[in-house]
């Protein structure tokens, strides 16, 4: 399902593809979908969330060196954050149809804006 997710931003949000050169052809939404690298780090997205999951009490310190990485090393845009948590909430909702609820749409949401604002922290 999160690389569903990944897929989705990459495709539907071009640019943010520049910070993935060295995954070789990302040049159409057929390449991008075969792509094994994204496979791979749709995994590596999903063992973050899951990271954040088990430490709901404190993310933003769950997430300071992931959060130094990408602002640091990466010089990902923070705005790519919001474009990924988005495309997560359509995937999600997506697969679980009747199932996501209103109330089950808010805490995703409220949860997506914690993570977000974890990796955003060392931008400030």
């Amino acid at each position: 399902m999160i690389s569903l997710c990944l897929l989705r931003c990459l495709i539907v949000y071009p640019w943010t593809q520049r910070y993935f050169g060295s995954f070789g052809n990302l040049y159409n939404a057929a390449a991008i979908t075969s792509n094994p690298k994204v496979a791979a780090h749709g995994k590596v997205v999903i063992a973050g969330l899951e990271k954040a999951v088990k430490n709901m009490d404190d993310i933003k310190t769950t997430y300071k060196d992931l959060s130094v990485l990408h602002s640091e090393k990466l010089q990902v845009d923070p705005d790519n954050f919001n474009l990924l948590a988005d495309c997560l909430t359509i995937v999600v909702a997506g697969q679980m149809g009747a199932a996501f609820t209103p109330e089950v749409h808010a805490a995703f949401q409220k949860f997506l804006a914690v993570v977000v604002a974890s990796l955003r922290k060392q931008y400030y």
